[in-house]
C-alpha cells in the first residue's frame, strides 16, 4: 500500500479548496482538516519541523517535472492550484488582474472579527507557553493623551507582559538569588495583526520596533501569514532584533517562529514617555514594581492583569467572535 506524502497531501488540500492557497495555507488547511496525521513521517514521529519548507520543496519540484500536477496562479504572494482545475479559474481575468490585487480576490474572506479580539488568545498563550509564562495586559491606545498629529503614532504596544522569575523558583532558591542580585526579571512588548504579508510587513514591523524599545524583548504577532515573507522577517530579525510569533486558534499550535533578540538595556525615555501618555501603561508600571517588590507568588496582582481564560471559556469566546 503506497504511503501518504507531502506531495498527497498537497493534491488533497488543493482538491478541495475552492481557491489557489500558499504553501502555507496549504498547511494550515491540512492542519484543520487533520490532514497532517496522514503522513508516514507523522505515524513515524518523523514530521519536518519545518513542514511549510518541505511542502513547498515538493511543490517546487513537482513544477520543474515535465508533467506537473501544479500551476503558479500569482506572485507575491505566490499561489499555486491543480493544473485538472485550471478550467475553474477565471484566466482572462487573472491576465487583466495585478497580482497583489488578484491574490487578495482569491484569499478575500469575510473576517468579522477585529484585532483586539485576539488578545485573550494571546494572553493565554503567553502564559501557558513554557517560553514566556507571562502575565499580560492590553494596553488601550484611545486612552491616551491627546497629542500632535502623528506624536503618538506607534509608540503604544498592543499587549505588555512580564515574567516574575519567583515563580520557578524553590523559595529558598529565589531567597538566595535575590541576596545575590541575581534575579532577572523580564518585560515583553506585542504588536498584533490579524493577517501579514508583502502589503503590510514592514509597515507592521517597524510599528513593533518603535513601541517596544522599551522592553526586553519585543515581537510581531500574526494569526495568518504568507510564508513568502519568512526570508524578509529572519533579514529584518538580525537588523531590529524583533521577534515572531504564529498565533492559532488552536493554542498548542502556537508558537514562536523567530526569537527576538534580548535587550539589557531598555529605553528609559520611551518608557517614560509611555508613562506619561497612557493610564494603562502607567498602571502596569505601578503594580508591575509592587509585585516586584513583594516577590511573592501568592501575592501578584492577578486581578490587574488580563484575564486568562481557560480552555472551555476561550472555545466559547472564539466561536461568539466567530474567529473560528
Amino acid at each position: 500500500m503506497k504511503k501518504y506524502n507531502f506531495l498527497d497531501l498537497i493534491i488533497e488540500v488543493l482538491k478541495e479548496s475552492k481557491f489557489p492557497l500558499s504553501a502555507n495555507e496549504i498547511w494550515q488547511y491540512a492542519l484543520d482538516k487533520g490532514f497532517e496525521k496522514k503522513l508516514q513521517t507523522y505515524k513515524d514521529g518523523n514530521l519536518s519541523k519545518t513542514p511549510v519548507a518541505s511542502l513547498a520543496a515538493k511543490i517546487y519540484v513537482n513544477l520543474n517535472s515535465k508533467n506537473s500536477l501544479f500551476s503558479i496562479v500569482s506572485k507575491r504572494p505566490t499561489k499555486f492550484w491543480l493544473k485538472e482545475r485550471e478550467n475553474e479559474l477565471d484566466l482572462k481575468n487573472i491576465e487583466n488582474i495585478s497580482t497583489n490585487k488578484f491574490s487578495n480576490l482569491l484569499i478575500q474572506k469575510e473576517v468579522k472579527f477585529k484585532e483586539r479580539d485576539l488578545h485573550p488568545l494571546l494572553v493565554k498563550f503567553l502564559f501557558e507557553s513554557e517560553n514566556f509564562n507571562l502575565y499580560s495586559k492590553t494596553i488601550f491606545h484611545e486612552k491616551s493623551q491627546k497629542g500632535k498629529s502623528g506624536e503618538n503614532e506607534w509608540i503604544h504596544p498592543d499587549i505588555v507582559g512580564v515574567h516574575f522569575p519567583f515563580k520557578d523558583y524553590e523559595d529558598e532558591t529565589f531567597t538566595l538569588c535575590k541576596n545575590l542580585n541575581q534575579i532577572s526579571y523580564k518585560i515583553y512588548s506585542f504588536e498584533l495583526k490579524v493577517k501579514l504579508d508583502f502589503s503590510n510587513l514592514r509597515s507592521s514591523y517597524f510599528q513593533a520596533v518603535s513601541n517596544s524599545s522599551w522592553a526586553n524583548e519585543g515581537y510581531l504577532v500574526a494569526l495568518e501569514f504568507d510564508d513568502e515573507i519568512m526570508k524578509e522577517l529572519w533579514r529584518l530579525n538580525n537588523a531590529f532584533g524583533i521577534g515572531f510569533i504564529k498565533l492559532n486558534t488552536d493554542i498548542n499550535d502556537s508558537k514562536i517562529i523567530i526569537k527576538a533578540k534580548e535587550k539589557q538595556n531598555l529605553d528609559l525615555i520611551t518608557l517614560d514617555l509611555l508613562v506619561s501618555k497612557n493610564e494603562d501603561f502607567k498602571n502596569f508600571i505601578q503594580n508591575l514594581s509592587k509585585d516586584i517588590s513583594i516577590s511573592d507568588i501568592e501575592r501578584i496582582g492577578y486581578k490587574f492583569y488580563d484575564e486568562i481564560y481557560n480552555d472551555e471559556k476561550m472555545q466559547k469566546y472564539l466561536k461568539d467572535k466567530k474567529i473560528i
